[in-house]
């Protein structure tokens, strides 16, 4: 066995293990030269490979994948997918952004569906709108905030108070909230098994293939632990683990997060979680993440590790004490899932993507918003292969990683930053 490139889990992903069992692709094996090799087979590898598909049909194309598709990174989210992002400030520029930002977001949330009905495959996709909660003073200017920025950008919502919050989700937890009319909730293990298994004839997948030796060309020199691929071009789709390349080690920061899906809940119980479909969002990013999962489960999540997942029981012990926090209705029930998931972070937000070398090109760092987002940039690195265009308009809305601190002052930071951000989220966590 070769060295380790890529997270490897050990815990079953939640969401994979409430689908019925898929029998994974090959492994890759033997000598190979093709024009396009793809590292990682998740949101961004998947939408690449079929974009360079259409724009460059009879080329040869391969996704490399570490693991089987479904317990990557990419089937690990909460499965929030949105069209459109209230972070932006509200000066004129950041207003002009948004429209591009939007319309950005809208084109890889389209792609996604497109498939979805080609394919025709389920993944519990349904229009939710999504809520942003607040349960500290702090939380409450940062909803007013989201308010003014959403009423500035013309996007439809709603203030919520307690008691229509308490109506939505059970939850008498939070003190006020906003509910944005736009959003959407899936299955991500089922979706990125849909794009996986639904991949044209032409694309060759391989699951449980990592790539244990890169040699840059063109071509490039890709190796597993059975086969070796000669590459044209060669896209890492792999977020922050294309630092165990050595590409972008001062842009990116790997950060695991976690999450717990309960047992199955009885009528009864399930009658104490409000509306059949919602999902919440802290108004601190440090803060907890819930929404129900199908109709009888509730999804949890909370907790950031620095570049490594923390203890298993502290985990399970840590996101029931989030549960019950919020629903003390519930503390006889339990998590049935808990599992770990990487993230890439930036210092300031944005993307790292585009041409790495001469042949070789990457995304990461899509902070937590990587299903829609990581399909549009995996999209726009095929554009940007095939046609050699630039693409002016992701380029003005994302902009760029900012510089990352060596090591060890980037640990150092990194738990002194959490320390005080932890003290601001307070009971949002």
């Amino acid at each position: 066995m070769g060295r380790l490139t890529y997270p490897r889990y050990d815990d079953r992903c939640g969401w994979n293990a409430l689908l019925p069992k898929r029998e994974p692709r090959p492994a890759a094996t033997g000598e190979h030269r093709v024009k396009y090799a793809i590292i990682g087979g998740g949101y961004t590898g998947l939408a690449a490979a079929r974009r360079l598909h259409a724009l460059d049909p009879d080329a040869e194309i391969v996704v490399l994948e570490a693991t089987e598709i479904g317990e990557g990174s990419s089937g690990r989210n909460s499965g929030f997918a949105s069209q459109h992002d209230l972070k932006l400030d509200l000066s004129g520029a950041q207003l002009v952004h948004a429209d591009t930002l939007n319309a950005c977001l809208r084109e890889g949330f389209d792609a996604l569906t497109d498939v979805m009905a080609e394919g025709g495959f389920n993944c519990d996709l349904q229009h939710t709108g999504r809520i942003t909660a607040a349960a500290t003073p702090l939380g409450i200017d940062k909803v007013e905030g989201m308010a003014a920025r959403a009423k500035a950008l013309g996007v439809p919502h709603r203030l919520l108070d307690r008691a229509a919050i308490r109506q939505a989700t059970g939850m008498d937890y939070y003190q006020c909230g906003i509910a944005i009319d736009e959003g959407h909730l899936l299955q991500p293990a089922a979706l990125i098994r849909g794009l996986a298994d639904t991949l044209p004839k032409a694309i060759a997948l391989y699951e449980n293939s990592p790539v244990v030796r890169f040699e840059a060309g063109p071509p490039s020199l890709i190796a597993t632990d059975h086969a070796r691929f000669h590459a044209d071009h060669v896209i890492f789709a792999t977020n922050a683990a294309i630092k165990n390349f050595g590409y972008w080690r001062d842009r990116l920061v790997t950060i695991y997060t976690f999450a717990g899906l309960t047992e199955e809940l009885d009528a009864h119980d399930a009658s104490q979680l409000g509306d059949p479909a919602w999902g919440v969002l802290p108004s601190h990013r440090l803060g907890t993440t819930l929404r129900r999962a199908g109709h009888n489960r509730l999804l949890v999540r909370s907790l950031y590790a620095y570049e490594k997942p923390l203890d298993p029981s502290d985990v399970r012990t840590a996101l029931t004490s989030c549960f019950h926090r919020r629903y003390p209705m519930l503390s006889h029930r339990h998590l049935e899932h808990v599992w770990s998931g990487t993230t890439a972070l930036t210092m300031n937000g944005a993307p790292r993507w585009g041409k790495v070398a001469d042949g070789v090109y990457g995304a990461a760092g899509c902070n937590g918003s990587g299903i829609v987002k990581g399909t549009l940039l995996g999209q726009r690195l095929a554009n940007l292969i095939v046609t050699g265009a630039p693409q002016t308009d992701v380029e003005t809305v994302y902009g760029q990683a900012n510089w990352v601190a060596p090591e060890p002052f980037r640990t150092i930071g990194f738990h002194a930053i959490s320390a005080v951000e932890r003290r601001k989220a307070g009971l949002e966590m």
